[in-house]
This record gives structure tokens, sequence and C-alpha cells, in this order.
């Protein structure tokens, strides 16, 4: 019998999304088949403090991976003892972490240094897809139609060139938290507030009156990634997808897949790759759209890195649904993972 793979799967975290992470973390773990993966959990507090998870059964976590050596244990990272150590002696990283100081690059760059595979995008398209400033003018460069949106920084007026209603969000945070629908002016000022207690950056978007659609996709570079069967959003009364229409029992109700002409739903899954490839993203990611009512045109909303992953969020139902369960998924995800790692071992510096 060959030598389990030896997996960490990386949780939690210092963003607002810390119990969305734990959740998919739990999820995933169930569906990591024992006689396969040797799997260590690591727990990131919302202090930042990166913490061992005791091993379920007999044995210290060493007696599995052995005497960790390597730049994991030098990582400039508040950690409990053997913590870095043992993330440096697995074979593969999952970290199951949402929004910054997890989803936004530095972990990805921190497992870099740590010279281990890990699930998921590379520092860049982490960093850019976070970032949905940046991330719409390298979609609108690529040809591919977004919303339009205003950039607010510090020390610029509070402005809105596009009319009401409109969006303000923070520029780098998920899960719809800061974000405001704005009905007129003296909405305004009191949203960029909110946003701006979660970010330095506020986003003005534009409304686009529509449908609003998600589409899963799965791969690295070679060979291509796949599109999953798009889902349409119901929120059930709902004015707009906000936190609770997310991640309430019954906030939503996910169509796939939606009720659109053929050719919309092809369009949908091409523009996923598309925003995949031109993001250089790689493993998975969710990509967002609004269908326009006006004239059927399909915009790209946002893409997330590392997406709600339970057995019954978005992603998962969109794979299950074009025939990927769950399990499998995880699995493939690993072996990309491990892929990428091989692929780019070659690369000279």
């Amino acid at each position: 019998m060959s030598r389990r793979l030896r997996v960490a799967l990386l949780a939690g975290g210092r963003s607002s999304e810390h119990d969305i992470s734990l959740a998919s973390a739990r999820s995933v773990l169930e569906a990591l088949d024992p006689e396969r993966y040797d799997v260590v959990n690591v727990a990131i507090g919302r202090d930042g403090q990166w913490q061992l998870e005791p091993r379920p059964g007999p044995g210290p976590v060493t007696e599995v991976l052995g005497e960790a050596t390597g730049p994991a244990e030098t990582l400039p990272v508040p950690a409990s003892p053997g913590t870095l150590a043992t993330i440096g002696a697995v074979d593969v990283v999952l970290p199951i972490l949402h929004g910054p100081f997890g989803e936004d690059g530095t972990v990805q760059g921190l497992l870099e240094l740590a010279d281990v595979a890990y699930v998921g995008a590379g520092v860049a398209a982490s960093a850019l897809a976070m970032d949905k400033d940046l991330f719409k003018k390298v979609m609108r460069d690529s040809g591919i139609p977004v919303a339009e949106h205003h950039a607010i920084r510090l020390g610029d007026p509070v402005e809105n060139p596009f009319g009401y209603p409109v969006f303000v969000k923070p520029a780098r945070l998920g899960s719809s938290v800061g974000i405001s629908k704005v009905h007129d002016e003296s909405e305004l000022g009191p949203a960029v507030a909110l946003a701006r207690r979660h970010d330095e950056k506020v986003l003005v978007e534009e409304f686009v009156r529509g449908v609003e659609v998600e589409c899963g996709v799965l791969g690295n570079r070679v060979p291509p990634p796949i599109a999953s069967l798009p889902g349409t959003i119901d929120t059930l009364g709902h004015e707009w997808y906000d936190f609770e229409s997310k991640y309430d029992d019954d906030g939503m109700r996910l169509v796939i897949p939606p009720d659109l002409p053929q050719q919309t739903i092809e369009l949908v899954q091409q523009r996923s790759i598309d925003a995949f490839v031109a993001s250089e993203c790689e493993g998975l990611a969710r990509v967002d759209f609004f269908v326009r009512e006006s004239d059927g045109e399909v915009v790209v909303n946002e893409l997330n890195t590392m997406p709600g992953f339970t057995a019954t969020s978005v992603y998962a139902k969109l794979f299950a649904a074009s025939g990927i369960a769950y399990a499998d998924l995880v699995d493939r995800l690993i072996e990309l993972a491990l892929e990428r790692r091989e692929r780019r071992s070659t690369l000279e510096y």
C-alpha cells in the first residue's frame, strides 16, 4: 500500500470570515478519505496565533511526520511550538481561509517561502482577486465586461459618478461585509464611512439591473480549466445578496442551471474561464456575474479564489450538479496543488 499523503488543513484566520472558514474546513475534513490522507489541523485564531490542533487517535504528530526541518521553522508567524515545522513537513496544505490574511496572497506567500504545495491561487492571483478595483482593471484590459466602478482612496472626495442606486463596498473584503446599497445622496457618506471601517480604499459601483449568476472553475493552466454549470441566485425577498441572504438557512435559493438562454449559459462558462486565466488563477475559483436585464450582456462582478467551501456551499453545489461530487472535488484540488508544485520545481531562479 502506498504512503498516505500528508495534508495540513489551515483554517480560521483574522478576518471577519473566520467562522465561515472553520465551517468550510470541517466539511473538507469529513470529505478526506483517511485511507488516502494523513491530516493535521492548524487553526489560526482571530488574534493571528497559529495553533496545531490535537491529533485524533494515538501518537503525536511528529510520529507520523517525522522531525521536520526546513524554511517553515523560521517563518515570522506567531505559532505554538511545532506548528510551523509541521507545515513544512506535509505534502500539501489546504488553506481554507476566506478574506484578508488568508485569501489575499499573504498566506500563499508564506507557503511559497515554506516551499510546500498548497491548494488554490498563487500570491499574485490571490492579491489581485481580493482587490476589486485592480481586478476590474485587469478584466477591462483583457476585454472582459465588468460593472463600472469608481475608487475612493484616502484623501479623495466622496463622489458618485453613476447616479442612484449604487453599491458602496470595501475594495478588499468578502462575504458582503461592509457593503451598502445606496439609494440617494444622503446615504452615500455614511456608506463610505461604513466601508472605511474595513478598508482604506472604497468602491462605488454602478447598479446593474439583472440576474445574479455564479459559476465555478476548476483546474490549472494545463490542461485547460473547466467551468461548472452556472446557477442563479434567488435572494428570497432580500433587496440584494447581502450577508444574511448568503448565510441564513433560508436566505437564498440556488437554481442550477439558470432559466437563461443556452447561449447565455455557455457565455457565462466561457467568461468564467477567461476571467480565471486572465487573473492567473489556478486550482479553484467562483466567478460572480450579472446578466444585464436590458441587453442580456454577461458582466463579471467579482472572482473568489477561495469561495465558501462547505459541502452545501454554492461552489460545491455547482460542481455536484455538473457531475463532480464534493469528495472528488477535494481530491482533484489536492492533485492540482501537487501538479503545480511539480511543474514549478523545474523553474530556475
